[in-house]
């Protein structure tokens, strides 16, 4: 059964395949196989509740996306969550494009009539994308350390937007940012 959705942005293919290098040797290192057992893609989650309407969604999603430019980004850091999930991720670079985007879709959905819960508020949202889940607290450091390694930053493009239900990872709907479908 759904534990939720999710508005996920999509990474180029090169950026894609450096965060799922770091998926593969954690996997490897049988620190965290999470993230690949439950078929997620690297993303940055925009927007995450407990219920939604995907079909009503999907035309607002697919309006604001075609506005919409790829955004540059730079993972540069390495973190943590302070919750019980025991998540590492990779942290983007603040940029006033990531920012901006981030609050104008906030914006949509509160026109939508969907609230927006307190750690997705333009104010208190936190970018990152998740390389590891329910690590052991014993191997947190080993985790950390093997992260270290990837040669940061690593650099690409946001280049899609998507609604998922969870968990399971099921893809409702993604669409290229920009209007680049013109003929």
């Amino acid at each position: 059964m759904s534990q939720g959705y999710a508005i996920e942005l999509y990474f180029d293919p090169a950026l894609e395949n450096q965060v799922l290098k770091s998926w593969n040797v954690l996997a490897r290192r049988q620190i965290s196989t999470q993230l690949i057992e439950i078929e997620s893609r690297p993303h940055i989650t925009l927007f995450s509740t407990s219920s939604i309407e995907p079909t009503k969604l999907e035309p607002v999603i697919k309006a604001f996306a075609s506005k919409q430019e790829p955004l540059s980004l730079s993972f540069s850091s390495i973190g943590s969550l302070s919750n019980d999930n025991n998540v590492l991720f990779l942290g983007p670079t603040p940029s006033m494009s990531l920012l901006q985007f981030h609050s104008q879709l906030c914006e949509l959905m509160k026109k939508e009539g969907v609230e927006i819960g307190e750690d997705y508020r333009p104010d208190s949202w936190i970018p990152y994308c998740s390389v590891a889940q329910d690590v052991p607290k014993a191997r947190m450091a080993e985790a950390f350390c093997v992260l270290r390694d990837l040669k940061l930053p690593v650099t690409g493009y946001a280049m899609d937007i998507g609604l998922v239900e969870f968990s399971p990872v099921r893809e409702h709907f993604s669409f290229v940012l920009g209007n680049t479908q013109e003929a």
